[in-house]
């Protein structure tokens, strides 16, 4: 009777452990399927914004920003009876005009990243924010071109983080580096300005944008801060190869 009894006690505890074991699988399973369709809701919104972005962007650089520039032309070859200081006026107006237009066309959608590429675009964007600050880039010699999608969220990464740090943080430097591993690659962005205490903060629009930019081409991310002043923030995200292949014509 005792060893039935044993018998029957183990097949019980055995029974037990199978059911327990199957509801923590299945709500594993559960969890990761939650998981992956937040990932594709986030992915979802990123396209569905991207796009109208990109349709405006385009829409303000080759209707508005031609028509301007026609406009320019014509100005400039009117004839205004010597009255030039009314001449210089509208021409002043007009070219402001114009870069009106090309700032937020490349606000919305970084138009001509697709042919210039990835680095030039940053180069340029260093260039219109050197008044304000100094920022240097360093490309990793090995770095290939990935798809267009990666690219935009890469800018749309540096410009948000560029733009925190000359509202927050009173930085007077912020360092780029980009760098291609044979498995992946890394983006690190630094300055050394006021930090901040990760787990206090309040979330704003900046980092989570920026977080959700991250998500979105399933990249995997770190962020160095503290609230020590002239120890900045640095931003470490690493992006899979195997990623773009996901990626590829997202935006078409």
């Amino acid at each position: 009777m005792i060893i039935v009894l044993a018998i029957i006690v183990v097949f019980v505890l055995l029974a037990y452990k199978f059911f327990i074991d199957r509801i923590i699988r299945e709500k594993n399973a559960q969890h990761e399927a939650e998981v992956l369709h937040q990932k594709k809701l986030v992915l979802e919104n990123i396209k569905a914004q991207e796009g109208e972005r990109k349709r405006i962007a385009v829409m303000i650089h080759d209707d508005i920003g031609n028509r301007l520039n026609i406009l320019s032309l014509w100005l400039n070859n009117l004839d205004t009876k010597g009255d030039e200081l009314i001449k210089n006026n509208i021409s002043s107006q007009m070219s402001a005009l114009i870069d009106s237009a090309r700032t937020i066309s490349h606000s919305l959608y970084p138009v001509n990243l697709e042919s210039v590429g990835l680095v030039l675009y940053i180069e340029e964007l260093i260039v219109n924010l050197s008044q304000r600050i100094n920022i240097s880039l360093s490309v990793s010699p090995k770095y290939q071109k990935k798809d267009v999608f990666t690219e935009v969220q890469l800018y749309r990464i540096i410009q948000e983080f560029s733009t925190n740090v000359l509202k927050h943080s009173d930085a007077t430097k912020v360092w780029i580096y980009i760098k291609d591993y044979p498995r992946d690659m890394a983006l690190i962005i630094s300055d050394n300005g006021q930090g901040f205490d990760y787990d206090l903060v309040k979330k704003g629009m900046g980092i989570k944008n920026i977080e959700s930019r991250i998500k979105s081409v399933n990249a995997l991310h770190k962020w160095k801060t503290s609230l020590q002043k002239g120890t900045g923030t640095r931003l470490i995200i690493k992006i899979p190869h195997n990623n773009e292949s996901t990626n590829q014509n997202i935006l078409n």
